[in-house]
């Protein structure tokens, strides 16, 4: 069924060594050309909503855009709801449609984090066939409201993780590696060797949770390859898309100022978003997977 949740999609990811990409969409338009890009590519996706998006278009609206986009594609397609730090609207996203959620109580304690992750979870597991990803450690940068100073950024403590993912019942698990949102200023200072251990933890002997990536704007194929052969099967791209999105309006307007047709302004959206996650499909190895 092209309507799925993270889990079982990530479940296969992990199995084959491949990674499903995360894309957060700030319009409809983008949203459209995710699901196309997998209908193309033959692979599953992932579209991701922040929560500012989600408030202004509405979860019951984005919702039921992405049931209706999901069931032209013969390949899972996810609507997960990124880095919400409230538990009341991550329940409503769960009711209104999302089949996945992010709880993202990083920067809390260890034991406030499991209490409210748990609370998420708890309620998506009960209110239907919905997922839960969960993060340990912070992740420096900005992501939509969530913002995280040098003097925040914590990685993960491995030998939290088991206890974290069990006390909590989360589905998908974020570790806080040494990426980064928003654009790399510098080469990332990624700890391998701590991705490595925490997947040997969670998923050595079987999958309990697939792991995230976060951050994957800026990353070079390298990298990217490297932590997708570690263990992490699902990739977040973010920043890249909300500039393929305006450098797309931007280009369009120079050369089409007196144009007044928004459907050809769409179209150059669409056309740009569909070839960035073409190509990220391509890097992750799940192009062809289906």
């Amino acid at each position: 069924m092209p309507v799925a949740n993270a889990k079982e999609m990530l479940l296969e990811a992990t199995r084959k060594k491949y990674s499903v990409g995360a894309f957060n969409v700030t319009s409809l338009v983008q949203m459209e050309a995710v699901v196309e890009a997998a209908i193309q590519m033959r692979s599953a996706v992932i579209i991701q909503t922040s929560v500012t998006p989600a408030k202004f278009f509405k979860p019951e609206v984005l919702a039921a855009a992405y049931r209706a986009l999901a069931q032209a594609s013969p390949y899972p397609v996810c609507l997960h709801l990124d880095h919400c730090t409230d538990p009341e609207f991550c329940k409503r996203c769960a009711d209104a449609g999302y089949t996945n959620i992010m709880i993202d109580a990083s920067l809390e304690p260890f034991e406030r984090n499991v209490e409210i992750t748990k609370e998420v979870a708890d309620y998506c597991h009960r209110t239907g066939d919905i997922t839960v990803e969960g993060e340990l450690g912070t992740v420096l940068g900005v992501e939509d409201n969530v913002k995280v100073s040098g003097g925040q950024v914590a990685l993960c403590d491995p030998d939290k993780a088991e206890e974290f993912v069990r006390r909590t019942g989360i589905d998908i698990f974020a570790p806080a590696i040494g990426t980064a949102h928003g654009v790399y200023k510098s080469e990332p200072k990624i700890d391998f060797e701590l991705f490595a251990r925490i997947a040997e933890i969670l998923n050595g002997r079987e999958i309990r949770a697939p792991l995230v990536i976060h951050g994957g704007t800026g990353l070079s194929d390298e990298v990217t390859r490297r932590l997708v052969g570690l263990g992490g099967s699902k990739f977040n791209v973010s920043t890249e898309l909300k500039h393929v999105l305006m450098d797309a309006t931007d280009g369009y307007l120079a050369g089409h100022l007196k144009d007044y047709n928004p459907g050809k302004l769409d179209a150059a959206v669409f056309a740009a978003t569909l070839e960035a996650i073409r190509r990220w499909m391509d890097i992750l190895g799940s192009a062809g997977q289906y």
